[in-house]
C-alpha cells in the first residue's frame, strides 16, 4: 500500500493533516470562533505540530489553547512566540523563526520563506508587538513538499521557491473571510492584501506545484472568487494536461495525496 498524506480542510486557512505515520500538523487553527470549521478545540484528539503563519485572528486562531492542551510545539514568528510565552506555554516549545530558517519538530522538516503581509499583536494596555508574516515550506512524508502561503501578497520570489524547493502542492489563498467575519473584528469593509484569484493561479504557476488547494474562505460554493481561479488554473494547459490542477474542498473535506488513480 502508497504511503498517504491526509489534507483535511478546516474552513479559512487552518488544515490538519496527517501523514503516513500518523503525525498530525495543525496550520493556522482557527477553530473555536470560526463559522466555518466543522471541529473545536474541544474535538481535536492529538496534535503533534503547529504552525502558525501570522498573528491575524483568523490565522493564529486557538493556537495557545491548543498548546497548553496538548504540550506540542509551535513554529511561529517572534511576535506569536512572544503572546504564546506570556500567557503561560513552555518557551522551550516555541519555536521563534525568521525568514529562511529550517527546524525539525515533530519528525516534520519545515522552512519558513518570506511572506508580504503583516503581522502585529496589540494589547489592552496599549502594547504593540510585530512580527515577520510568513509562508511555510514543510514536508509530512517523503516526496511530498507543501507550500502554504498564509496570507501573502504576490511577489516575484514566488518564482525562486519554485527554483529552489520544487513544491508539488499548494495551500492557496484565492478569497477573503465573508465580511460577517470581518466586522466582529473591527474590520468595516472587506479589503484584501493577499492574493486575488488571478495572483494565486500566477503564484502557482511559478511554483511549479502540481496540485493547488484553494483556501482562505468560509464557502466554497457559489464563491465567485473561487470559480474564477477554477476557469484561471483550468486554462493552464500543457501538451500533457493541466499544467496545475485544482482542489477545492469545502470546510470539513479532506484529500488525500497521492491521489487515488
Amino acid at each position: 500500500m502508497i504511503p498517504r498524506t491526509k489534507f483535511e480542510f478546516l474552513g479559512n486557512a487552518a488544515y490538519r493533516i496527517t501523514n503516513s505515520k500518523g503525525t498530525v500538523i495543525l496550520i493556522d487553527p482557527f477553530l473555536n470562533e470560526s463559522d466555518c470549521s466543522p471541529i473545536k478545540v474541544k474535538d481535536l484528539e492529538h496534535v503533534d505540530l503547529v504552525l502558525v503563519t501570522h498573528a491575524a485572528w483568523d490565522h493564529m486562531g486557538d493556537t495557545l489553547e491548543i498548546a497548553l492542551k496538548f504540550n506540542c510545539p509551535v513554529i511561529c514568528g517572534g511576535e506569536v512566540r512572544h503572546h504564546l510565552v506570556r500567557h503561560g506555554v513552555d518557551p522551550a516549545k516555541v519555536r521563534g523563526m525568521c525568514w529562511g530558517l529550517q527546524v525539525v519538530e515533530a519528525g516534520i522538516r519545515v522552512r519558513s520563506v518570506t511572506s508580504m503581509h503583516w503581522s502585529f499583536i496589540e494589547y489592552p494596555d496599549g502594547t504593540f508587538i510585530s512580527g515577520p508574516p510568513m509562508g511555510f515550506i514543510f514536508y509530512p512524508d517523503e516526496g511530498v513538499r507543501v507550500y502554504h502561503s498564509g496570507d501573502t501578497a504576490i511577489f516575484s520570489d514566488l518564482k525562486l521557491f519554485g527554483q529552489l524547493y520544487q513544491p508539488n502542492i499548494a495551500l492557496i489563498c484565492v478569497s477573503m473571510p465573508e465580511s460577517g467575519q470581518l466586522q466582529k473584528h473591527g474590520i468595516p469593509e472587506p479589503f484584501c492584501g493577499e492574493m486575488s484569484p488571478h495572483e494565486a493561479a500566477l503564484a502557482c504557476l511559478w511554483l511549479g506545484v502540481e496540485y493547488a488547494l484553494t483556501n482562505h474562505y468560509s464557502r466554497a460554493k457559489d464563491n465567485p472568487d473561487v470559480e474564477k481561479f477554477l476557469t484561471l488554473i483550468n486554462n493552464l494547459h500543457s501538451d500533457t494536461g493541466p499544467v496545475v490542477k485544482p482542489v477545492v474542498l469545502e470546510p470539513g473535506e479532506a484529500w488525500y495525496y497521492p491521489p487515488e488513480e
